[in-house]
């Protein structure tokens, strides 16, 4: 399987903005839910965003909503992540995720790490103050 190709990352000042992607062309889950998550040092990697398979709908961790918005072009078989009022805090290694295996509607169970089976690599984001 083709590892999903992930990009976009870098240096920003507090309330600068990034928009990072996820190029999944390859994969067999490139046209169902995908997700990004994001590690910080010491920390449990956790979710940031859910887009569905049409990208109608959408799930956001409560600490980016508002602020980050998530999409995707299945004609292209990516999915995006705008990241907009970015905040130290943002600062962690982001990786997007498919093969998504749980409920088939939305809810803050998306958002786990272990319904998720197939994993990009990281990019690292990293926001100063």
């Amino acid at each position: 399987q083709v590892q999903p190709v992930v990009s976009g990352g870098g240096s920003v000042q507090a309330g600068g903005s990034l928009r990072l992607s996820c190029a999944a062309s390859g994969s067999p889950y490139s046209r169902n839910w995908m997700g990004w998550f994001r590690q910080a040092p010491g920390k449990e990697r956790e979710g940031v965003a859910v887009v569905t398979t049409s990208g109608a709908s959408t799930y956001y961790a409560d600490s980016v909503k508002g602020r980050f918005t998530i999409s995707r072009d299945n004609a292209k078989n990516a999915v995006f992540l705008q990241m907009n009022s970015l905040k130290p805090e943002d600062t962690a290694m982001y990786y997007c995720a498919a093969d998504y295996r749980g409920p088939g509607h939305l809810g803050s169970w998306v958002l786990g790490q272990d319904r998720w089976n197939y994993w990009g690599q990281g990019t690292q984001v990293t926001v100063s103050s």
